[in-house]
């Protein structure tokens, strides 16, 4: 049975919902990082626009992958899990930096 029709013990019901909550606010807590993130990075697209240097740095990406899968461990997270989240991080990234190149 859904738990939509199964009769819930109301103090599982109510953690649920607490963890739940907590979940929510985490959500929102990440895009807001987020956001703070490619702000950060637009500006440094702006930087590499003006002085016509590439969007990409390979060397840079592989540090950071390094030091987030270190993080990442030290955190008790999969790091293969973390690589993957910064590395769409970065393909993102790479793509505003190439639309700010092709502006200027």
């Amino acid at each position: 049975m859904s738990e939509s029709h199964a009769e819930v013990d109301p103090h599982a019901k109510a953690e649920l919902e607490r963890l739940r909550g907590s979940i929510d606010n985490i959500d929102a807590a990440i895009v807001h990082m987020l956001a703070e993130r490619f702000k950060c990075t637009q500006q440094v697209g702006r930087l590499k626009a003006e002085y016509r240097l590439p969007p990409a740095d390979p060397a840079r990406e592989r540090e950071q992958i390094e030091r987030l899968r270190g993080l990442a461990t030290a955190a008790g997270v999969d790091p293969a899990f973390a690589e993957k989240f910064l590395n769409f991080i970065i393909a993102e990234v790479i793509r505003h930096h190439e639309q700010i190149a092709a502006e200027d």
